[in-house]
């Protein structure tokens, strides 16, 4: 049986060949993820392990780690790593040298004043010279470090992309007005923050410790061992040299980079897990597609199998013959997808690191045993799993079938199953989103969108029938008898039609789904930003740090401003519910309704002037806070007090969770800290003088952006759509494979019906109606898995906003009619594509010989 299996296979190679292709895609998904995320990964561990080539041990300053990157320096609360403790441990026996490490962020202007790289990655560092003048952490391109406060150094990709050379004048700002600094050196470096699209300028010593801390101030202190020593026997020798406090801490260098491969590899463990998802979305919709073939197959053959079942062979031996059929398609596609998820992979890396500019590490392409494993397991089990109902029904075809070359209909007890099934999976499906609904559980949505597509998938074959034969009456007007005979194709056999139009509608439906959320939150997002704000402009960081401390007497002083108020975030801990983190959010008590929309719901609309708290409605629900409260609260800088709650407030997308007067608070941030934010009001609204004034009142500083509600609102829609676009890519690999499933199915439907076309064209119908008939068939299943698909999306869009309503604030349910009439239009267009080939075909069927066939 297997040698007949491997004949057939042979002898119909051509009608499986969109199988073949099927499988062989979703396969090369998989493939292509597990060679993608492997090889990045195993690059920027490599990357990683350069960086601590040299560092047996490092202390950090817990306080001022990451101080630098928020512009919190001020005077330490405890220990600090000082220049005489560097020396003190550079001295120590098995050290060869204490590298004091200061760092935070600094942007550099290109020429044109605007930003080189993303604002999160824009590093600031301290050079530290050796003997001959040279750090060897950073070797040099051209030029010499810098020396003192007028002088920078950049890296090399920074240099080239804002066009500079060394002796040009470099403008770098960190939190503050731009400082005009003289390019000194171009430096090299393998630090992934700029490696990956960020930048790196190099202060002295002295001038990064005022810029980020604090004189003679260190974060770190990176430890290199003599040769032979013993990392364990220093680390304990630092330990007792150190300053010993909660803040400082001393590990060896190769635990950090053990904790530093342990996130990488974490990271890449998600993105895996998700790509997988597309790649799991890809394999489902080619399930249809290869059950749909065999099944065809198995009907085509039905006297073959009969004859076999009259000459011997047992229903398990058919059954079985079958399954090696798709046991030779599964391993011949995932071969292939193999291959072509590699060629997937190195693509993809060429293409980020190409026309995107991604700088992703170099490293060899990693094709792992457990990859090509998992790569042919999977193409092997979709095929084999989704050929075995096709491979049952062949077991079922009686030897007295071979008498006659009628197909074996459906029995009436398997149209009730399959309908009973449906309408269940329907049920639990509906049940799980209104679930999902009532509780805002995004988790039940899914579930329940899951189990609504299965029930209807299942229930396809009997909605068939009434959908296409609404068209009927068109297809009649427009096109006659070849529009009849389209239509009555389309619904002879509903399951079939049901299969081929099921894979596409998972595409149509995911699609939908993401267009009407996405439509939501950016409307949903847009009304927030255009009535939670008075204020013309908002000035902050672009990369999320603070404000200098003084900006707003900066702002205030610039024309045309009439009101603002700061906003600074302020980490605290109450006591309300137990110990847990909190945060305030610092304002103006006597300007922010005149920049903000305040609405107070209850209590008093003087609570912030009276120096009490205001409580968002969403917060004052999850957290049980009600008016005349007392909160006893823990500040940053360790002091103890208490605040009032003075009333609830309509929840503001600008200013989230629990609002406090700046004058009450601001005192207990870190020292020298300004706020995250500043909301401005113009005497002439939002204007460009305004826009420029700022601009100039902040000393032009790249790293400042001054955004006004339009620029917000642009924002938003960016980083949706760019979310909506890469999902979108990510499904165009389960619509490559609907549409081929669209080709097979009629392909093997023509040559399933040469008899017909040839009866048909002997009593004069057309080439021109031939072509015709094929190809409105195929697009009344297009077209009917569309429709499906976006009622679908449509349904399961509307249970997934109905989940955000608390998290944004009067969302509801947007259908773009144009997008969708969109995907309707492009689902029409795939029908009619995928029939020109198997139109064709059938227009050039020579008529007795399609008549004599058997």
């Amino acid at each position: 049986m297997f040698r007949t299996a491997l004949r057939t296979v042979l002898a119909h190679k051509g009608r499986l060949l969109m199988t073949t292709l099927a499988v062989m895609l979703g396969t090369a998904f998989v493939a292509g993820t597990l060679v993608f995320t492997d090889t990045l990964g195993s690059a920027f561990k490599s990357q990683n392990a350069k960086s601590y080539t040299d560092i047996a041990v490092t202390v950090s300053d817990n306080q001022a780690v990451g101080r630098g990157y928020d512009h919190r320096g001020g005077t330490a609360t405890g220990p600090t790593l000082t220049e005489e403790t560097r020396r003190k441990v550079a001295a120590l026996p098995g050290a060869a040298e204490a590298r004091g490490v200061v760092s935070g962020f600094a942007g550099i202007a290109d020429r044109k004043g605007a930003l080189i790289g993303d604002g999160f990655s824009t590093t600031g560092t301290n050079y530290v010279p050796g003997p001959d003048g040279t750090d060897p952490r950073y070797p040099l391109a051209e030029g010499r470090g810098p020396k003192n406060a007028g002088e920078v150094a950049l890296d090399a990709k920074t240099a080239d992309k804002g066009g500079y050379k060394v002796g040009d004048t470099v403008r770098v700002a960190v939190n503050g007005p731009v400082m005009e600094l003289k390019l000194t050196g171009v430096l090299h470096t393998n630090d992934p923050r700029v490696t990956s699209g960020g930048s790196l300028a190099a202060f002295d010593t002295a001038t990064a410790q005022k810029l980020y801390l604090s004189p003679g101030r260190f974060a770190e202190l990176d430890v290199k061992a003599a040769p032979g020593a013993d990392d364990a026997a220093l680390l304990t020798a630092v330990k007792q040299a150190v300053p010993q406090g909660d803040s400082i801490e001393a590990r060896t260098g190769r635990e950090l980079a053990d904790e530093q491969d342990r996130m990488i590899e974490q990271g890449f463990k998600t993105l895996s897990t998700f790509l997988m998802g597309f790649a799991g979305i890809a394999l489902f919709v080619g399930i249809f597609i290869i059950a749909n073939t065999f099944t065809m197959l198995v009907a085509q053959r039905t006297r073959e199998l009969a004859l076999l079942r009259a000459v011997g062979a047992t229903r398990r031996q058919v059954s079985r013959s079958v399954r090696a059929e798709a046991l030779l398609v599964g391993l011949a596609a995932s071969a292939t997808g193999l291959l072509a998820g590699v060629g997937i992979a190195a693509g993809l890396r060429a293409l980020l690191n190409g026309p995107m500019d991604a700088n992703l590490p170099d490293g060899p392409l990693i094709v792992s045993p457990t990859t090509v494993i998992a790569a042919i397991a999977v193409g092997v089990v979709v095929t084999v799993l989704a050929a075995w109902l096709p491979a049952r029904r062949a077991s079922r075809i009686a030897p007295v079938a071979a008498m006659s070359s009628a197909d074996q209909p459906a029995t009436h007890k398997s149209l009730v199953v399959r309908n009973s099934l449906g309408l269940l999976f329907t049920l639990i499906g509906a049940t799980g989103l209104a679930a999902g609904v009532l509780a805002k559980e995004i988790k039940l949505v899914g579930l329940g969108a899951a189990a609504l597509m299965i029930g209807v998938f299942v229930l396809t074959p009997l909605l068939s029938r009434p959908l296409i034969a609404l068209l009927a009456p068109l297809l009649r007007a427009l096109y006659g008898t070849p529009g009849r005979l389209a239509q009555q194709n389309a619904v002879r056999n509903p399951r079939r039609t049901a299969a081929t139009a099921s894979a596409l509608t998972i595409g149509v439906t995911l699609i939908t789904a993401l267009t009407v959320v996405g439509a939501s939150v950016n409307k949903a997002i847009d009304a927030a930003t255009a009535s939670d704000l008075k204020a013309d402009y908002t000035v902050a960081m672009s990369n999320g740090s603070m404000l200098s401390p003084d900006v707003s007497t900066r702002i205030a002083a610039a024309p045309g401003v009439t009101a603002l108020s700061t906003v600074r975030e302020v980490p605290v801990q109450t006591a309300h519910n137990g110990d847990e983190d909190e945060w305030l959010t610092a304002v103006d008590a006597a300007s922010i309704d005149q920049v903000a929309n305040v609405q107070v719901r209850e209590g008093s609309a003087d609570a912030l002037k009276q120096g009490k708290l205001l409580v968002s409605s969403a917060r004052a629900e999850t957290k049980g806070y009600r008016v005349g409260d007392t909160l006893a609260v823990t500040y940053p800088d360790e002091t103890k007090g208490s605040l009032v709650v003075g009333g609830v407030m309509e929840s503001n997308t600008a200013l989230a969770g629990i609002l406090a007067p700046e004058s009450v608070v601001g005192a207990h941030a870190a020292e020298g800290t300004g706020p995250n934010r500043v909301l401005v009001k113009g005497a002439h609204g939002a204007t460009g003088e305004l826009k420029q004034a700022l601009r100039d009142a902040t000393g032009g500083n790249p790293l400042i952006a001054v955004k006004g509600e339009k620029d917000i609102k642009a924002e938003n829609r960016r980083i949706v759509t760019g979310i909506l676009n890469m999902m979108y890519g990510l499904l165009g690999m389960s619509v490559v494979i609907a549409v081929l499933g669209v080709i097979n199915t009629m392909a093997m439907s023509v040559f399933e019906r040469r008899r017909e076309i040839g009866m048909l064209r002997a009593i004069g119908l057309d080439r021109l109606g031939i072509r015709r008939m094929v190809r409105l068939e195929s697009l009344l299943i297009a077209l009917f898995g569309g429709v499906v698909g976006v009622g679908l999306g449509i349904v399961v869009a509307w249970a997934g906003v109905r989940t955000l309503a608390d998290g944004l604030k009067d969302i509801t349910t947007v259908v773009p009619p144009l997008q969708i009439a969109a995907y309707l239009l492009i689902a029409a267009l795939v029908g009619l594509l995928a029939a020109l080939w198997p139109a064709h075909r059938a227009a050039r069927m020579e008529i007795l010989g399609a008549i004599k066939s058997d």
